[in-house]
């Protein structure tokens, strides 16, 4: 069997350079070079079918994203739950206290998003500076400056016009608890004041009649 194989070879080189005057070995050469050039040529006349991108073939058309739904007003805790980890619910993001739906663009504030560290939080800080660093992922907006501010309003017009708003972030109130109580107390203490001063009052009117009294007596003997 190798034999006729050789046979065959020798033949075939005999022939290629006979009939082309090439050595083999330049002959599979030329013939390389051909075959890849008509790929590339044949590439720029093929039909517009063959080019059409198959991504919806691959990947199946997403599902429709749930109308918001308003959560009226909520703490910076519960805002939390909505940073994209639980795709069940929708993806929260705040700015100035007011809180957007931005589960559109969960490729950007989603998981894995380049600003997936925004969601969930008021970012108010962070968006104003352009600061990816943890202890600016906040609300707080004391000390910025003048440019810092413009370049948060350019972010929160560009938020309530593209995304719906579904709630605001609750404020804290420790000074109006305090207050509150101080009042509280303040209002018990009067109270207690009062009560005091009342009784104190009462009695310093009891004794002065009972003085009175005892004078008048005293002069009723007298003139007795």
């Amino acid at each position: 069997m190798m034999v006729v194989v050789v046979q065959l070879w020798e033949t075939l080189k005999e022939t290629i350079t006979a009939y082309t005057g090439l050595s083999p070995a330049a002959f599979f050469t030329v013939v390389a070079l051909a075959f890849a050039i008509y790929q590339v040529v044949s590439g720029f006349f093929a039909s517009p079918e063959e080019h059409r991108p198959r991504s919806t073939e691959v990947y199946p058309p997403s599902e429709p994203l749930p109308p918001p739904v308003q959560l009226g007003e909520i703490t910076e805790e519960e805002l939390k739950q909505y940073d994209g980890s639980d795709s069940k619910k929708p993806l929260l993001m705040a700015i100035q206290g007011q809180i957007y739906d931005v589960s559109q663009s969960r490729m950007f504030y989603g998981p894995g998003g380049p600003y997936a560290l925004f969601a969930g939080k008021d970012a108010s800080r962070a968006l104003a500076k352009m600061s990816f660093e943890e202890n600016d992922l906040t609300g707080d907006i004391s000390g910025l400056g003048p440019f810092e501010l413009d370049a948060l309003q350019d972010w929160e017009y560009k938020f309530m016009s593209k995304y719906v708003k579904v709630g605001t972030i609750q404020k804290k109130d420790e000074e109006g608890k305090e207050k509150t109580e101080d009042s509280t107390n303040t209002g018990e203490e009067a109270s207690a004041t009062t009560v005091g001063e009342t009784s104190r009052s009462v009695e310093e009117k009891t004794i002065e009649t009972t003085e009175k009294k005892d004078v008048a007596d005293g002069d009723a003997a007298k003139e007795e």
